[in-house]
């Protein structure tokens, strides 16, 4: 092989893990290709909250947060299907901004650091072969000494690698959709609210600009009784909930019609498969309810940058590397993992959900501490 048309790292995938990895990488001397499937910018379905764990992260990798004049959010609100409301301080905080504004900065920031940037392309293939990983893009042949999977909620690859959390058995972990909107409505801009309804949930946060993000998530069965329609569900289901009616019927929708995406699936994943190290939501999807999943994505590529940096310098095995990944990223997300689930439990079916509220504002602690148990500290 000419080692000059071999990479250091590909990165399959370009949201805010593979991103987030590859300006490290870059920064560290190495040669780093990224492929993403569309063109940047571009819209995500994400609620686009994220705790203040990741600030200092984000600034180290050379994003201007101060100057971008983000909402800062200090509040969370919580309402049962029926309309029970408890609100809570968060203890960490968060602010908001958009995956469109958001990954469009981090790409620029990756290309001023040398990775190259491969915008519209597929990877149809990621194989294996003794000490170098072959990517097949567009009948052309990549080679990389590594290789990481920052490719999201599910991929194509999952299907063709058949990747084990796809093989169980149906759960209610399985088969959801999410939707999502920009939208302008009166709303606190410190707060975020998640507004339950029967086998469902909604998020509402400030984004930039005079925006806010609504995302919601359901399982298939109530797109399913509602004729495929999503404002019949919006209308028939959602809207029972008076927070989310008020929303629905008074909200400005900046889009013609909503994102979505189907098959969202909860259940627990590989850290390293096919010896790819798995990033973000490939690796394992935290429950909306705990609104980090994008702090997840990037945690996680700090901890791969640390441990591929340390391999392609020859300080550690190729099986050290995958083990040493596994174990931090257990390590820092199990537990969040863990805990996101349990309270998932409790929200979708409404006698669920009025229990859990009810209890919440009986007892603040118990609150106080499932929302520091669902978000992470400083990186």
């Amino acid at each position: 092989m000419n080692n000059e048309k071999i990479y250091d790292t590909a990165l399959v995938g370009g949201g805010l893990a593979g991103l987030c990895l590859s300006i490290q990488l870059a920064k560290q001397g190495h040669k780093v290709i990224l492929f993403e499937k569309e063109t940047y910018p571009f819209h995500k379905v994400c609620g686009e909250y994220i705790s203040m764990e990741s600030w200092d992260f984000l600034c180290s990798l050379g994003l201007p947060l101060l100057a971008m004049n983000l909402p800062m959010i200090r509040n969370l609100e919580v309402s049962s299907p029926a309309g029970k409301l408890f609100r809570q301080p968060l203890p960490l905080g968060g602010f908001g901004i958009s995956r469109f504004l958001l990954d469009n900065a981090l790409k620029n920031i990756a290309l001023e650091a040398g990775v190259e940037i491969k915008e519209g392309t597929k990877v149809e293939d990621v194989v294996f072969n003794e000490d170098h990983f072959e990517l097949q893009v567009k009948q052309q042949m990549i080679i990389a000494r590594t290789c990481a999977g920052t490719f999201g909620k599910r991929s194509n690859l999952d299907v063709k690698w058949k990747r084990s959390f796809l093989q169980r058995n149906s759960s209610k972990l399985d088969n959801f959709i999410a939707v999502k909107y920009h939208i302008r409505l009166a709303f606190p801009l410190d707060t975020i609210a998640l507004h339950n309804f029967e086998d469902g949930y909604c998020g509402l946060s400030k984004i930039e600009a005079d925006r806010y993000c609504l995302c919601y998530l359901t399982n298939a069965a109530n797109l399913k009784k509602s004729h495929n329609s999503i404002e019949e569900m919006e209308q028939q289901i959602l809207a029972k909930n008076p927070f989310l009616k008020i929303v629905l019927n008074k909200a400005n929708r900046l889009y013609d019609s909503p994102l979505t995406i189907s098959q969202v699936s909860f259940q627990k994943k590989s850290q390293v498969d096919n010896h790819l190290l798995m990033l973000g939501d490939a690796a394992g999807l935290i429950t909306p309810l705990c609104g980090n999943g994008m702090s997840m994505a990037m945690h996680s590529s700090k901890i791969a940058a640390g441990q591929l940096n340390t391999f392609l310098q020859g300080q550690i095995s190729r099986q050290e590397l995958e083990e040493n990944y596994q174990l931090e990223w257990k390590k820092n997300f199990a537990g969040r993992l863990r805990t996101g689930r349990i309270i998932q439990s409790f929200f979708g079916k409404a006698w669920k959900t009025e229990i859990f509220i009810s209890v919440m504002k009986l007892f603040p602690a118990i609150a106080r501490q499932l929302i520091r148990q669902t978000h992470g500290k400083p990186f």
